[in-house]
């Protein structure tokens, strides 16, 4: 028996299901137990996958504890402990928290895979699971190679370096004492960039909940924030790519999509 339990609340694309359970059941087989668990939001935007795959909605309480993830593991363990167990579960969710569970599923002698949106993976989780499903690689290779238009590549591959011209040979002048460089100053907040954003706070790309206090460190080491600005409002100009919480007086932010 195939397992395949999702956590709506991570894996929430329509399109990321579908390639998940269509991946999986290429290479493990018809899958019997298909389970969402998630808010009400989140299992709303899967209605359509639901529908299509027969997939039982379990719907959560929304709380500010990782409530979605600890229904997922108590079902999991429940199915593991059943005769017969399932021979293999799939964990629709890249989540490190899902580690203690993948790890005691694994020791019963069940095959555990995980299925998740490759910048949503958890690199310290990899190698605790059997496998690795990713999904919705398609779409960001296609976005990457459309952004410019094909007559600007081709003319970018077809036009040769412009050589330079030789250097002139100027009269040597007399040296002068360097000044000292002036102190970096801050990036304009219009000026920042999603990809600034990351490769000041690499944390963020594990998709994980991380203080914000330690994102609006590394935002004012790397110039990328003055020292009286908000780094919640900083987060929110990107709205389709971070996520933050509570949402009042926010204390927690984490990469939620792929998206530019």
């Amino acid at each position: 028996m195939i397992v395949f339990l999702i956590d709506a609340d991570n894996l929430s694309s329509p399109a990321w299901v579908n390639e998940a359970i269509t991946s999986a059941e290429a290479t493990e087989g018809p899958i019997a137990v298909r389970r969402a668990y998630g808010s009400a939001e989140n299992l709303k935007g899967l209605a359509e996958s639901l529908r299509d795959w027969a997939i039982r909605p379990f719907l959560n309480v929304y709380l500010t504890k990782n409530t979605t993830d600890m229904a997922l593991a108590v079902d999991a363990m429940e199915l593991a402990c059943q005769t017969p167990a399932p021979h293999t579960v799939v964990i629709g969710s890249g989540d490190a928290d899902f580690v203690p569970l993948v790890v005691r599923l694994r020791e019963r002698g069940i095959k555990v895979l995980c299925a998740s949106e490759y910048r949503k993976m958890a690199p310290e989780a990899v190698k605790a699971y059997d496998g690795v499903i990713y999904v919705g690689r398609t779409v960001v290779l296609e976005t990457a190679t459309t952004k410019a238009p094909p007559a600007a590549r081709k003319a970018a591959t077809a036009a040769p370096a412009a050589k330079k011209p030789p250097a002139k040979k100027v009269p040597t002048a007399k040296k002068v004492a360097a000044k000292p460089a002036p102190a970096a100053s801050v990036t304009p907040a219009d000026q920042v960039t999603k990809d600034m954003v990351l490769a000041a706070v690499p944390k963020l790309k594990t998709g994980d909940w991380l203080p914000i206090s330690d994102a609006a460190k590394a935002l004012h080491d790397n110039k990328l924030l003055s020292k009286n600005a908000s780094s919640a409002r900083l987060f929110k100009r990107f709205p389709q790519s971070f996520e933050l919480k509570p949402e009042k007086q926010p204390n927690q932010v984490r990469l939620t999509s792929a998206a530019d």
